[in-house]
């Protein structure tokens, strides 16, 4: 079969993407045989340039999940402590207490992210060098694997049978494997630096956000500030979890729309609950050491 089939399972999907506007945009005029031959490497390589100019567009969507998982942290973690520590009445222990925590919770789980990303890459490494020695010693087994594959797909069988005798004399076989049978991408190798600073960077953010009322009030009003940042938090937090929410559902329909709501007021609540929480125990301890 006089096909490349590296080039066929990399651009195949399971799931039907078809789009009238896609096929406008990439459709080909027809043409006779001999111009045919004379700009078929030319109309590939310009749908080449203009797909990977379409798919530069997107954001890779493990940076947006360590984007979300510094923001939540961040807006949550700070939050509770500044309010717990507003209950003693000092701006300064505020300031110099969240600024403590937000370096060392930033460090701390960009340090989480970066070690996760690393075991990510081992855990990709031993999976693919155990699948690539399982092509070598079991060649029977590995022909199942890939028939079981293509099961789902509805293929002709005599195409499946010429796709799996192909697949097996390939060298890209253990790749396809990777793909395909364990589902697992290969990472990046700025995966692990990227995972570390998104990560640290959205939990210093969303941390900052409660602090910034203790910089527009004086030395003792620390409860004023307190009311400013609640409110400022409220709304931070309720953006945050409606945006959340609607990113990975959708942002139009009214059904989208009341995930969305939905989504912000748990983060309201999630948030109102660790800040109450922080207070009181630091009005019990103070409780503790007056007595």
């Amino acid at each position: 079969m006089s096909f490349s089939i590296k080039g066929l399972l990399s651009s195949y999907s399971p799931v039907s993407e078809y789009s009238p506007d896609l096929e406008k945009e990439y459709h080909l005029p027809l043409q006779n045989e001999s111009e045919l031959g004379s700009t078929t490497d030319k109309n590939s390589s310009s749908f080449q340039g203009r797909l990977e100019k379409k798919e530069s567009r997107f954001i890779d969507g493990r940076t947006i999940s360590d984007a979300i998982i510094g923001l939540s942290d961040g807006m949550t973690v700070p939050f509770a402590l500044t309010a717990g520590l507003s209950a003693l009445g000092d701006t300064k222990v505020v300031v110099f207490g969240g600024f403590a925590e937000l370096i060392a919770g930033a460090i701390s789980m960009g340090l989480g992210g970066y070690l996760g990303a690393k075991s990510e890459e081992e855990s990709y490494r031993a999976t693919y060098k155990e699948t690539e020695t399982q092509t070598m010693t079991d060649p029977a087994s590995v022909t199942d694997t890939v028939s079981e594959i293509f099961a789902p797909y509805d293929l002709p069988p005599a195409l499946v049978s010429e796709l799996t005798g192909h697949l097996a004399s390939s060298p890209m076989l253990p790749s396809f494997l990777m793909n395909f049978h364990h589902t697992l991408q290969e990472p990046s190798g700025s995966r692990a630096f990227t995972c570390a600073l998104t990560i640290a960077l959205g939990y210093f953010i969303g941390g900052f956000v409660p602090l910034v009322p203790y910089f527009f009030v004086g030395p003792q009003d620390a409860f004023l500030a307190l009311r400013w940042s609640i409110a400022t938090m409220a709304v931070a937090l309720f953006l945050f979890g409606y945006g959340k929410t609607c990113f990975v559902s959708g942002w139009k329909g009214k059904q989208n729309i009341r995930r969305g709501l939905i989504g912000g007021f748990q983060m309201v609540l999630v948030g109102g609950v660790a800040a109450g929480s922080a207070m009181g125990l630091v009005k019990g301890f103070q409780l503790l050491a007056s007595k």
